[in-house]
């Protein structure tokens, strides 16, 4: 009896043993870069600073035609009066800079979030992807090798890219 009970032991845990795990991987710059949600706010963004560097030109131009003319009235002037116009100037485009500046980086404070919000999209995404797929284990592949080789069979990465494309593209 005991023998009986000592060999069920042994093949119900070698049983267990044997329990496949579903393990894949996704490259995650393949899947980040294809998402449709990240292009959209890249292409966002690339309009809105193509509209700040073109208002910010239009600006420096307006300054510095503002510094020539000023040039040539200069000759003119006192010398006192002349250091007093340097000094708006000078004032002047400080201010500017200190506005373009942060102008852009509200740009880019505002690009960071977006950018965060939906990588965090993608991984919430992963992770319920891999819960609905019955997978232990979904790895990211990235440079710096976490997943340094993976059989080509166990990329999902085109399988995750559609159907987290799908979801986003889905109207709410």
């Amino acid at each position: 009896m005991r023998k009986l009970v000592g060999l069920l032991s042994v093949a119900l845990i070698l049983a267990s043993c044997q329990e496949q795990q579903k393990i894949a991987f996704v490259n995650n710059g393949e899947v980040i870069n294809a998402y449709k949600e990240k292009m959209e706010i890249e292409a966002k963004y690339e309009i809105k600073d193509a509209d700040f560097q073109k208002r910010a030109d239009s600006i420096g131009k307006a300054f510095q035609a503002e510094a020539q003319a000023f040039q040539t009235k200069a000759a003119k002037m006192s010398q006192q009066d002349q250091q007093q116009q340097y000094q708006v100037l000078g004032q002047k485009q400080q201010q500017l800079q200190q506005r373009f500046q942060q102008e852009q980086q509200q740009l880019t404070q505002a690009f960071s979030t977006e950018i965060d919000s939906a990588m965090s999209h993608v991984k919430k995404f992963v992770s319920d992807y891999g819960k609905k797929n019955g997978y232990t284990f979904i790895l990211g592949k990235n440079e710096a090798g976490s997943v340094m080789f993976g059989e080509s069979t166990k990329d999902i990465s085109k399988d995750v890219i559609e159907a987290l494309n799908a979801q986003y593209s889905k109207p709410e």
